[in-house]
Order: structure tokens, then sequence, then C-alpha cells
């Protein structure tokens, strides 16, 4: 970002300073030495607050303000939001469940397997978000929804039968 007078310019926007026009492509194509010879001086950005987190202002200079919102709030919208994950992630197999429940055929061990695993993802990340003392903390947490594959129990041989 460039900085005169105090005043952000645009890259590739023609600007007026002290009479003189230059053209759109000149902080591109001009020097340091040139920039600096009229008063522009290059400032590095901060990376943006996370809006999701804070409220934002923008002060023009290359910083931000940041003021965080309402923990409670967030965590709120955090916990309805991993529910809502779980709820996709469960619908997918709702119909093995309610033909189960409804007398037809039993699901298979993999499907409840996979949703108590859904279940317990979910129970986690509402814990982990719960726990949270502060904004930082909240913006800090990552939640993976990954399910270790199910694997089938293997049978016990027989030892009384014959190899």
């Amino acid at each position: 970002m460039f900085l005169l007078n105090g005043k952000a310019l645009a890259i590739d926007t023609p600007f007026e300073y002290e009479g003189v026009r230059y053209p759109a492509n000149w902080l591109r194509l001009s020097t340091l030495e040139e920039k600096e010879a009229i008063g522009i001086t290059e400032v590095v950005e901060e990376a943006r607050p996370d809006d999701r987190f804070y409220w934002v202002t923008d002060n023009g200079d290359g910083t931000y303000t940041a003021t965080p919102k309402d923990l409670e709030d967030l965590k709120s919208q955090i916990v309805t939001q991993v529910k809502a994950i779980a709820g996709t992630m469960l619908a997918q197999s709702d119909w093995k469940i309610i033909r189960q429940a409804e007398g037809g055929t039993a699901a298979d061990a993999e499907t409840l397997y996979t949703r108590s695993a859904i279940r317990e993802r979910s129970n986690a990340h509402e814990a982990s978000i719960n726990v949270c003392t502060s904004v930082e903390e909240l913006a800090a947490l990552s939640f993976d929804w990954g399910i270790e594959p199910y694997v089938a129990p293997t049978p016990i041989a027989n030892p009384e039968a014959g190899a």
C-alpha cells in the first residue's frame, strides 16, 4: 500500500499531486527514489483480523482496529454450526435408521459405527467451544471431522475345528 500525505493511493489508478497528473501505471513503474521524492511512502499492510470473531475497522494506513465480538454469542453460533454439520453428516444414513426403527432391515455395523463417531466428534467439538474463555481461544480452534474407517471385527478361529 502506498500513502501520500496519509492517504492511500490505489495501484493502477491515476492521481494528481501538487498540480501534476500521474498516470495509472506510475506507481508500478516508478523507482523508490521517485516515489520518496514526492512524499510517497510504502506501508506493508498487516493481516486483517477475522471478521467472524472481531468488529474490524480499516484505519487506512495498513493497520486495523479489531474489537472482539461477544464471546457467548460467538460460542452459541459456532455450536449451532457444529450441530448443523453433524446433522448433515448423519442425514446421509438416516434412512437406514428409520428403516430399522420401523421393523425393517437392521442397520449395518459400519453405519452404526460412523453415526456414533459423528456424534462423538460433535460432542467433543462442542465441549472445546464451551471451555473457551476468550475470543482469541475460540478463533484458534479448528475442527476435524475425519472419521476413522470402520474395521469389522476379525472372527476368532475355532480351536476345536481341524485345520
